[in-house]
């Protein structure tokens, strides 16, 4: 992996960035120690985490941070790492009432950096929005947490594009810190964002790409790999796509996008994988995938995909497909 640094920041990161969704809940402390070790050692310094991650099991809180803070309190790299955790989630049993006010924010960052062992919190999300609170508020209060040392730089996630123009105008007006990234749902997939579950996640849409062209606001993406929704379409294996993910990815439009995305590799000597994160990573604008991986041969495809390029006509190419 390569280094990118954030644009706006002094922070360095790897080219792909680990998502620990599954640490502590689905994966054990074996299994999710085992990919965090194998990811620093092959260059990776980039983790993204939350705290809400883990919540979905009864009984536990926090279980992604609190894996990773333990291993990071058994191994001693804090200083090598960029770590990034999310708060200001909805509680799931009332995802429709949004925890963006100031005392909000602030809890779970205390309560973040508890579970993560560490002084400071690298990069900070906002894993929603609520679009009823004046974005002057939500930069107020994340700039105090960086002027407190809590935080060093904070980004948005799930974010409509008008809020993250409102939001930044706001801070560039009162010299303030502003949002630094943007994570959204984006992969080369092609999808129907109208048909989403969960009504507060935000997708890269036109709009929303057209700011981050016009601003060079770093993006990154989750869901990066699509569930693996292109290679089991290569295989012929749509059987084993699930019924929530056809939903909301367009089975005949990605089976063309899948095609494409085969010659592609054919034609520059890569894998599928390196052209799936290939795709994200030869934007206009820094773009930084987040990878998810439950087992180590996950992990090396996505390490072995990345560095990938592709021309701006083969990114069309496969946006045509839609």
């Amino acid at each position: 992996m390569h280094s990118i640094r954030i644009p706006n920041t002094d922070l360095d990161v790897s080219s792909l960035c680990l998502g620990t969704g599954q640490f502590g809940s689905d994966l054990d402390q074996t299994a999710s120690w085992r990919l965090l070790d194998e990811f620093l050692d092959a260059g990776g310094n980039f983790i993204d985490t939350a705290n809400v991650y883990g919540d979905w099991v009864p009984g536990t809180k926090s279980s992604s941070e609190k894996m990773i803070g333990a291993w990071l309190a058994a191994g001693g790299q804090r200083e090598r790492l960029v770590i990034a955790t999310k708060g200001a989630h909805p509680l799931l049993s009332t995802m429709n009432v949004p925890r963006c006010a100031p005392q909000e924010i602030i809890h779970d960052i205390d309560q973040s950096l508890g579970h993560l062992q560490t002084g400071v919190i690298d990069l900070y999300w906002l894993h929603r929005d609520d679009p009823t609170r004046p974005t002057g508020e939500i930069i107020e209060t994340l700039a105090a947490q960086v002027k407190a040392g809590k935080i060093r730089y904070f980004g948005c996630s799930n974010w409509q594009v008008d809020r993250i123009r409102t939001a930044n105008a706001y801070a560039a007006a009162q010299g303030l810190p502003g949002f630094v990234a943007d994570s959204m749902l984006w992969n080369v997939a092609a999808l129907d964002a109208a048909a989403l579950p969960d009504k507060t996640m935000v997708a890269m849409d036109p709009a929303l790409y057209a700011y981050h062209q016009e601003t060079g606001l770093a993006a990154i993406p989750y869901s990066s790999q699509a569930h693996g929704l292109l290679h089991k379409l290569a295989e012929g294996n749509s059987a084993a796509i699930r019924a929530s993910h056809s939903a909301i990815y367009p089975l005949a439009a990605n089976e063309r996008r899948a095609a494409v995305a085969q010659a592609l590799a054919q034609e520059l000597g890569t894998s599928l994988t390196g052209v799936v994160l290939g795709y994200l990573q030869s934007q206009p604008f820094v773009t930084i995938p987040i990878i998810g991986a439950r087992t180590l041969s996950h992990l090396h495809d996505s390490l072995a995909g990345d560095g990938v390029r592709l021309s701006a006509a083969q990114v069309a190419a496969l946006d045509a497909a839609f």
